[in-house]
């Protein structure tokens, strides 16, 4: 199991939202910078830092402190929010960015979601972000009338290699991780699933290796120090 801190940055500062609110906004953690440098330390093999003006406006907004942090780095960066162009994807890949997830635009734009898989295969991973079962885009603020496992199907049938999965209702409440549909969900395709949102402790993470889960995004956890990056001891 491969823990991956989240940084979300809202107006250049490292916050947290509940259940995908806007309104439910919490600065958390120091400035980012300086929380990267500490999650590194720490012993992080990768990190995940969303740009959520991005996400919820359509288009980069904090591209350049995410370039300065992606320079800063030592490990590699996951970088979501607003990334719904050719323009941006090489601007990040440009920057430093390992993976680039790719939410709205994966749902709302084949052409340039096929595009960009073309491209760069190994650097996009697509985010189902799902509420009761139904994917959302745009910074959740939608909810479609896709099925999340449907658009896994053809996510993965368009050269998708790596899933980010996102129970909305779970995302920052601390209250455990949907596994019945992450199984169901790891079951239905062969892309790497990685788990994200309602993560609360060690246990969670033993759960979720166990129905095959190898990466998990923890965000509040972390910041509330009921994860720390060194202190599961599952099979890494």
């Amino acid at each position: 199991m491969r823990i991956i801190p989240a940084i979300d940055l809202i107006d250049g500062k490292c916050v947290r939202l509940y259940q995908g609110d806007f309104s439910k906004t919490t600065q958390v953690g120091s400035e980012p910078e300086a929380q990267l440098a500490e999650f590194i330390g720490d012993g992080a093999e990768i990190i995940h830092i969303v740009d959520l003006d991005g996400a919820r406006h359509g288009e980069a907004r904090q591209y350049e402190l995410i370039e300065r942090l992606c320079k800063q780095s030592s490990v590699p960066i996951q970088v979501g929010g607003g990334i719904r162009s050719m323009v941006t994807v090489k601007k990040l890949i440009d920057a430093g960015a390992s993976r680039l997830v790719l939410g709205t635009a994966a749902l709302e734009d084949e052409t340039f979601l096929q595009e960009a898989l073309n491209s760069y295969a190994d650097n996009i991973v697509i985010g189902i972000d799902a509420k009761n079962g139904k994917v959302a885009t745009r910074g959740w603020e939608t909810v479609s009338e896709v099925n999340y496992i449907d658009f896994a199907r053809k996510m993965e049938e368009k050269g998708a290699k790596t899933i980010v999965f996102t129970d909305i209702s779970r995302d920052g409440t601390m209250s455990g991780p949907n596994l019945e549909a992450l199984k169901e969900l790891s079951q239905a395709v062969s892309c790497k699933i990685v788990a994200s949102g309602g993560i609360k402790d060690n246990n969670n993470l033993q759960q979720l290796e166990e129905i095959g889960i190898e990466e998990a995004i923890v965000g509040k956890a972390i910041y509330d120090g009921k994860v720390t990056l060194g202190g599961f001891q599952g099979d890494r």
